[in-house]
């Protein structure tokens, strides 16, 4: 028998067919061991009331109270009758509200001092926040306080639910499986964990492990099984990735090593400043990994401005003195035509192979985009197939199957998570065999998610700011409460012009979209402010503020040739102050633009705020960046810019943006575009798990690679970790 068979049942067979097609369509739960591992959100003990007073507006809750009153009215005649029912837990109260005729069991069942479990969504009438028809279960049916009493100390496990299925309709349901599954002795339930790895760490058994989660008899109950099934996350995610890295490493890739004297030692020469030691030591590993036989895997990150692309444009130069062609694949148009600008300006007359007045060892580098005309595009090509381009920069058009390279040796892909695994995959495709991969992200990453969303990847970590850089000063402007520290930020900003700076103006959206017809009044239009929009924005600082200053936008929806055009004015000092969307979050190099006010900051992420001041402060002149803001001083949104005004680093910046996101978006959907396997590990308080699991897996797979000793884990990979999951893993 499959061993792990009893768990990959359907759940008809144990909750009946009605059940079964509820629990599918609205909380994608189709196994006994999807059931089973979806966990208790918390628990509530049934001698302990849950607060009330902190309920939210429109949200789908289950609480616990008591019955305090119960009111009936009639209407229409006296056929209809609207009952409201007052819940209290001490803390606050609810009102319940049930329609019906004569007398009915919600009349019969809530009267004062029962107790019992209500759900629904919270709504306010009157100014009286209530539950209009909730479902209900009472806790102390026969009404004897000895009953309640009895069980007081009992934990309530109260589950993610939704509308149609309520918390404790999924707990009678998980008791009719583990019921059923208790009577066959957990027969056909494997166990993934290793016993010796069990047993040195005294977890306990899985069987022992749900019953504790789903039916605790105290806390300490909870927590072993916590313990336990975080474990069960961590090592079979860790296999997974571990099983990736050895299968990577057995690859054959053709060994990449820059020729003496070639192209990357002129290049070296010319450089103007010295490399930091991190720099060395990474562009070391990096090189390291290039000389081998089989592919380099790794993810480069770093603080905004650490030099990755430097790095990144020294490893190419290696690989095409070893006589191949690397890629960059950026995620935007602006972005590659970014880097394409940069990497010719760094490189100068080495970046004119085979053109008159190009270096002895030069190369060509090459610009692929979506939006090139014919015929630069049909060069392009040509310079790709020819192996003519060294080095070519493009978006997603990289990837396409007319595209074809002479000799890829190497792919640096910047700015992983804003591009596809599939992408990434087609584009390594391309090469005879698989080129060395380097992946760059600009955002810092806490080591757990690291080892676990790139678990894959060897990392290397750029933390040091290259000498000369300028400290960058952040502050919060309280538009709201102190309009007049917004005036003083545009007063700011045509100062630092007037200085020979330039500026950017950062807006959460464009502008021309289709006006909310809720939004007509002039009062409505004043509420607003400061205006969302870089098109509002931008007319009413050439207007205003700013009238005399060289302003221009810049944002997605512009025409590839108006974005370059802009960029590049504004590169070259024309431009005064660019009003943009946030398509200047990454890769943006302008070492004279000083000042950086982002226009409801609250809007934008704490990484993504990070990425935007990152744009400032890259010269000799210190930046300024200034977060406006109309949220309340109190507000969690204003705690999240106080906490970027406070430091400049952006990995303690990335453990504060990761603690107020869901698990999910960081491992799921984020990356694979599916649900998140990990439901009880946490990537932030579970370091120690997942950094322990991922020694432990290593060494299992290094000793059994085909999990052929370990048939239950073999099982586990596949239903705890779900197939779209694996597709990802598998591409590494």
């Amino acid at each position: 028998m499959d061993p792990m068979s009893a768990l990959d049942e359907s759940l008809k067979k144990s909750v009946g067919g009605r059940t079964a097609k509820v629990l599918a369509d609205h909380l994608d739960l189709h196994t006994v061991g999807d059931l089973l591992h979806h966990y208790p959100r918390r628990y509530a003990e049934r001698g302990e009331l849950t607060r009330l007073a902190d309920l939210p507006l429109d949200e789908h809750v289950t609480v616990v109270a008591q019955v305090a009153k119960a009111t009936k009215k009639t209407f229409n005649g006296g056929k209809g009758v609207r009952l409201e029912v007052v819940v209290t837990d001490g803390s606050g109260s609810l009102t319940l509200v049930f329609f019906g005729r004569g007398v009915f069991k919600p009349e019969q069942d809530l009267i004062p001092g029962r107790r019992g479990m209500f759900a629904g969504k919270v709504s306010v009438f009157n100014r009286t926040r209530q539950l209009a028809h909730p479902d209900y279960q009472l806790l102390d049916a026969e009404a004897g306080r000895d009953a309640v009493d009895a069980f007081a100390n009992q934990l309530i496990p109260l589950y993610p639910a939704c509308k149609q299925f309520a918390s404790w309709q999924i707990a009678q349901s998980v008791e009719v499986v583990l019921d059923s599954l208790n009577a066959a002795g957990w027969a056909g339930v494997g166990e993934p964990l290793p016993a010796a790895l069990r047993e040195a760490r005294g977890l306990a058994p899985l069987p022992e492990a749900l019953e504790k989660v789903h039916r605790p008899r105290t806390k300490a109950d909870v927590n072993d099984a916590k313990d336990r099934l975080k474990w069960d996350e961590a090592f079979v995610l860790q296999v997974a990735l571990a099983r990736r890295r050895a299968a990577e490493s057995a690859l054959p890739a053709v060994p990449r090593v820059a020729a003496k004297d070639g192209l990357l030692t002129d290049f070296d020469a010319r450089l103007p400043f010295t490399l930091t030691e991190g720099q060395r030591k990474v562009t070391g590993e990096i090189f390291g990994d290039l000389a081998t036989d089989h592919p380099m895997h790794r993810l480069l990150q770093g603080e905004v401005g650490s030099g990755k692309t430097l790095v990144a444009l020294r490893a190419m130069l290696a690989v095409v003195d070893a006589g191949g062609q690397a890629a960059m694949l950026a995620p935007t148009e602006v972005l590659a035509q970014q880097h394409h600008r940069s990497i010719t300006e760094m490189m100068g007359d080495l970046a004119q192979g085979g053109m008159l007045g190009g270096a002895e060892h030069g190369t060509k580098v090459t610009l692929l985009t979506g939006s090139m005309g014919t015929a630069a595009r049909r060069q392009a090509l040509l310079d790709l197939v020819t192996g003519e381009a060294g080095i070519v920069v493009g978006t997603h058009a990289l990837i396409e199957d007319k595209v074809q390279f002479h000799d890829l040796g190497l792919v640096v892909v910047d700015e992983q998570h804003r591009f596809g695994v599939e992408q990434r995959d087609a584009l390594r495709a391309k090469a005879g065999q698989p080129p060395h991969l380097l992946v760059m992200t600009a955002t810092p990453i806490p080591r757990t998610v690291a080892m676990t969303v790139f678990g894959d990847l060897e990392t290397s970590v750029l933390d040091q700011l290259p000498a000369g850089r300028s400290p960058i000063a952040t502050h919060v402007v309280p538009a709201k409460d102190k309009p007049h520290f917004l005036a003083r930020t545009w007063e700011r900003v045509r100062e630092e012009v007037e200085g020979g700076h330039q500026a950017y103006v950062v807006c959460p959206r464009i502008g021309d979209e289709e006006a909310d017809p809720k939004k007509k009044s002039a009062e409505d239009e004043a509420e607003r402010r400061p205006p969302l929009a870089v098109l509002d924005i931008a007319e009413q600082l050439v207007k205003g503020p700013l009238a005399g200053l060289r302003v221009e936008v810049l944002h997605g929806r512009m025409h590839p040739d108006a974005k370059d055009d802009v960029m590049r004015r504004f590169t070259a000092g024309e431009v005064d102050v660019l009003v943009a969307t946030t398509v200047i979050e990454v890769g943006v190099n302008v070492p004279n633009a000083t000042v950086m006010v982002i226009m409801d900051a609250d809007r934008f992420g704490v990484s993504q705020l990070h990425q935007l001041r990152g744009r400032v402060g890259r010269g000799t002149a210190p930046g300024l960046c200034l977060l406006v803001s109309e949220m309340a001083e109190a507000s969690q949104a204003r705690a999240r810019l106080d906490a970027v005004a406070a430091t400049l680093d952006g990995f303690e910046l990335s453990r504060i943006d990761l603690e107020q996101r869901r698990e999910g978006d960081v491992l799921g959907q984020a990356q694979s575009g599916t649900r998140s396997s990990l439901r009880m590990l946490t990537v932030i308080e579970d370091e120690d798990v997942i950094a322990a699991a991922r020694e432990e897996a290593t060494a299992l797979v290094a000793a059994d690679p085909e999990l052929t000793g370990h048939p239950d884990l073999r099982s586990a990979l596949e239903s705890l970790v779900d197939a779209d999951r694996e597709e990802y893993l598998d591409k590494g």
